[in-house]
């Protein structure tokens, strides 16, 4: 019997256009970064996800999206945690470079847990 390796949980505030092309992809992963997004940042914590999207998707995108995802603890300690603010405030930077590495560590599908408009 082989076991499950163990996974993260994540969560990542999106827009509708965002969204729309996980949705393209299956809910498998995220898409390539924008020139001017060097950058891919997912979060370590839900409630600041939803500040996120709530306080600057909507207000910039017409609305906000949470996502939940799982990725594999092993392959994210490459990633080290950066507090961008208070204690809960916690983000992993990867590099635009490495989403398509980091999408195959990805453990089942992406979630939507929150919608705000």
């Amino acid at each position: 019997m082989t076991r499950a390796r163990p996974a993260t949980t994540l969560w990542r505030p999106t827009g509708p256009k965002e969204l729309e092309l996980v949705r393209e992809l299956e809910w498998r992963a995220w898409p390539p970064r924008l020139p001017e997004q060097p950058i891919f940042y997912p979060v370590l914590n839900e409630d600041y996800a939803i500040r996120i999207a709530r306080d600057w998707n909507v207000r910039h995108d017409g609305a906000g999206f949470v996502t939940r995802f799982e990725v594999d603890a092993e392959f994210l300690r490459r990633y080290p945690v950066r507090r961008a603010g208070g204690e809960t405030i916690l983000e992993l930077w990867v590099p635009a470079d490495e989403l398509a590495e980091f999408n195959r560590h990805i453990v089942g599908p992406i979630e939507v847990v929150h919608a705000f408009r």
